[in-house]
């Protein structure tokens, strides 16, 4: 699978993601970096196929009225330090994989995983 990771989560995220075996891209990564807009997200997203990972519940609203991004796991955690939401992924990682082959919108909470779309 390949994921492209927002701003607002970190870059080691896609680390796990490659750990995993994924294409894992961090928005810092991006020839804007951190300053890639929505839009262009979501193009990229739709062009790559990617799934777009994001606290931003815009890409929720834009993916449940325009199906942009191509596909989304919104993350629910509020505050949460980067080991807690590294934890939280790894162990759920494998429902993330699998909830995806026929959803296109997940969202990931401390309570659990909610498959929307």
């Amino acid at each position: 699978m390949r994921f492209l990771v927002d701003a607002h989560l970190p870059p080691a995220l896609c680390r796990l993601l490659r750990h995993h075996g994924h294409d894992a891209t961090h928005t810092s990564e991006l020839p804007a970096s951190n300053d890639t807009t929505d839009r262009d997200i979501n193009r990229i997203s739709i062009a790559e196929q990617s799934i777009v990972i994001s606290k931003d519940w815009d890409f929720y609203h834009s993916h449940l009225l325009h199906g942009q991004p191509f596909k989304l796991l919104l993350i629910r955690t509020g505050n949460v330090s980067t080991d807690d939401l590294l934890a939280l992924l790894e162990s759920s990682i494998g429902l993330i994989e699998s909830a995806f082959l026929d959803s296109s919108l997940i969202e990931v909470s401390r309570e659990g995983m909610t498959i929307v779309a």
